[in-house]
């Protein structure tokens, strides 16, 4: 699987395992039925080497466990996705969605639309994978394409997608590999197949969490795979206000986003040196 899917899309099968694990627990926050299918048997192994990276043995914890912080995430957006689509968001577009099985594995309002882009490879494996399994959705495509490269506007619009309509867009797992530009350039052409109304919901970190010392085991991981972390703000809101969007941002363990599961202390943003992780929704104007 490494051979055919790219450095990012191994990440998708890194989700995937954490997801697996996290539908095992008694506690779970959700239940990914497909994830552990999905994931495969390299998903288990790059988790293991994240993991090493990241907690040591014999060292205290310095940083919230990657795994509430995948669940918190996961459930975070399900709860999201869920809530706008049974009113006018009925358009869904899971942009670089990796191998993600919300189609699948959730309940959803008959009208929805759901449309995934990613690049071919991580595509082919999840087709392969979930062969034989049927979405929930009436109406459910998938698009070839790279988010950095030009055309798959085109694309998603032949695949039925009606940009005079409100949609919901997720950036999963997808912010913090870019270059800053690329982000701009993403934000600004989601805006221009996008009508007044629609929202952005995605996941971005601070300046600090691409050079702290605590997290540096896993940023080398990344490193060593080929999709170091490029990309992040201490101010969501302006990025996203710089494209027309009207953002609101929390932080995994505030109220809306603890789920009972968050273990660390959420300083106020005003407190330096802090690493942060951003969960955003944002309002086109």
């Amino acid at each position: 699987m490494t051979e055919t899917m790219d450095a990012v899309g191994r990440t998708a099968l890194l989700t995937a395992a954490m997801r697996a694990l996290e539908s095992q627990r008694p506690d779970r926050l959700y239940t990914d039925p497909y994830a552990q299918e999905l994931c495969g048997d390299e998903g288990p192994k790059l988790l293991d080497e994240m993991w090493g990276a990241t907690f040591p043995p014999h060292r205290r914890r310095a940083m919230p466990d990657s795994l509430d912080v995948n669940a918190i995430r996961t459930r975070f957006f399900d709860d999201l996705l869920q809530r706008v689509s049974r009113g006018r968001h009925t358009q869904i577009v899971s942009a670089a969605s990796g191998v993600d099985s919300r189609p699948y594995r959730l309940e959803w309002a008959p009208e929805v639309r759901y449309y995934e882009i990613d690049r071919s490879s991580v595509l082919d494996h999840k087709r392969r994978r979930l062969a034989g399994a049927r979405p929930r959705v009436v109406a459910h495509r998938m698009i070839a394409a790279d988010l950095t490269a030009p055309g798959w506007e085109r694309r998603l619009e032949a695949a039925g997608y009606d940009a005079t309509a409100p949609s919901v867009w997720l950036l999963e797992g997808v912010l913090p590999y870019l270059h800053e530009g690329e982000v701009h350039r993403l934000l600004q052409r989601i805006r221009t197949v996008t009508a007044t109304g629609s929202l952005v919901a995605g996941d971005l970190v601070n300046a600090e969490a691409l050079t702290s010392a605590q997290a540096r085991g896993q940023l080398d991981v990344f490193a060593r795979w080929g999709c170091p972390w490029r990309f992040g703000t201490d101010d969501p809101e302006a990025l996203f206000e710089r494209h027309r969007f009207t953002a609101e941002v929390v932080q995994p363990g505030d109220e809306s986003a603890h789920y009972g599961r968050w273990r660390d202390p959420v300083s106020p943003r005003s407190v330096p040196g802090v690493r942060r992780i951003f969960l955003v929704c944002a309002e086109r104007r």
